[in-house]
């Protein structure tokens, strides 16, 4: 299939595609024309990309893991022994900056409140 059905199957943008391309997420094969011709599988590989995107790994993360990743119909579910080691380390990282971007809130509010307190 060419990239707009691709693109319409998925409800992802063709630029978008292109990207997932370019970061190897996606190996479209070449046709002699130059047009890209991707699989009836690529519908799945798009979604689970998106589902990694969306629970915050980036592509060069998702590139990593995507090849160890089946998807059971409800979940994606790793397939190499070392995948989980690797997602627990990330959600650490993502618990991580979460927990300093909530320190760096509260130190927001306290400059919010003393300037509500002192302009009354």
């Amino acid at each position: 299939m060419r990239i707009g059905e691709l693109s319409r199957r998925t409800g992802v943008n063709e630029r978008l595609l292109r990207y997932y391309e370019q970061q190897g997420l996606l190996r479209p094969e070449r046709l002699p024309s130059g047009y890209r011709a991707y699989r009836a599988s690529d519908v799945a590989v798009v979604r689970r990309i998106r589902a990694l995107l969306a629970a915050g790994l980036s592509t060069a993360t998702i590139s990593q893991v995507l090849p160890c990743l089946h998807d059971d119909g409800e979940h994606l579910v790793p397939t190499c022994p070392d995948l989980l080691g690797e997602l627990r380390a990330e959600r650490d990282r993502m618990t991580s900056a979460i927990e300093e971007l909530e320190l760096s809130r509260s130190l927001l509010d306290r400059v919010i409140t003393a300037g509500q307190t002192a302009m009354g």
